[in-house]
């Protein structure tokens, strides 16, 4: 991994911040992305780059983008890995729903942003997905849950989204990989805006009890990170403990894929 450029957004905390330590300790030049301060804190303390952003504001994404190819003429892999539950439908100040734009449309912005460098790179990009997706349902004349929110279902639609998008970039982007994992249930703050009893049971000790710390979550991340495409995985799979696994079928239809692909872009470009 020496000399490997390896960005990894929501990099801060929890899976982001294991898989960034890890990554360093293997020789890997690493940025990672965040919206406090503890990400810089973060950052000198494992030696990594940081920058800033707050995937809520489509400008924060825009900037990381041109400061990121500023930085770096070459990107070797991309970890979008930003991403959580939202209790309350919330519109953010973009116009789009927030679920959809975190845990999706953002990081769909920046990796189409990053296209050149990334092709340039021969890069892989590594989606955070989640088995939450099979509760998602996509609906194109309702993307953004205008007409029906939950909270899970928002969350299990876009967490089959990022599935879609990885499996999609390989078509779409020359010489670039795409591929999609879950992480396990982990204990981190990915259910800081959710409904009071997550957030409860997310925070107790018997809640934690049924799951895995930051380390092992980030396992699969790392592994897909540091092997080789096309022997040690898949491009366009779905990976859950190193192990390729079944999507739900909405998540394996690559229709929808190409579907979603242009109504996302169309959204970032208006």
């Amino acid at each position: 991994m020496n000399g490997s450029v390896i960005v990894i957004t929501g990099g801060s905390s929890g899976i982001g911040a294991a898989a960034a330590r890890a990554l360093r300790k293997s020789g890997a030049t690493v940025a990672i992305t965040g919206r406090s301060a503890e990400t810089a804190r973060l950052a000198q303390e494992i030696g990594c780059d940081s920058f800033l952003a707050d995937f809520t504001k489509l400008g924060d994404v825009r900037r990381l983008a041109a400061e990121l190819i500023a930085s770096y003429p070459r990107i070797d892999v991309l970890a979008n890995n930003v991403g959580g539950i939202i209790h309350q439908r919330q519109v953010t100040e973009d116009g789009h729903e927030k679920t959809f734009q975190v845990n999706h449309l953002a990081p769909f912005l920046l990796t189409l942003l990053l296209r050149e460098t990334l092709e340039t790179s021969g890069a892989t990009v590594i989606n955070t997905s989640s088995g939450a997706h099979h509760m998602g349902r996509l609906d194109f004349d309702d993307l953004e849950s205008d007409r029906r929110y939950g909270a899970w279902r928002a969350y299990g639609t876009a967490k089959m989204m990022n599935i879609l998008h990885a499996a999609e970039i390989n078509r779409r982007f020359s010489g670039v990989r795409g591929v999609s994992l879950h992480p396990g249930v982990v204990t981190t703050g990915f259910a800081r805006e959710g409904s009071a009893p997550l957030r409860f049971w997310y925070g107790t000790p018997l809640g934690r009890l049924f799951m895995i710390g930051p380390d092992k979550g980030a396992d699969t991340l790392v592994w897909l990170a540091t092997s080789r495409p096309g022997a040690d995985w898949q491009p366009g799979e779905y990976y859950v403990k190193r192990k390729s696994a079944r999507k739900s079928h909405q998540a394996g239809d690559m229709d929808l894929a190409r579907r979603l692909w242009d109504a996302s872009e169309a959204l970032v470009r208006r």
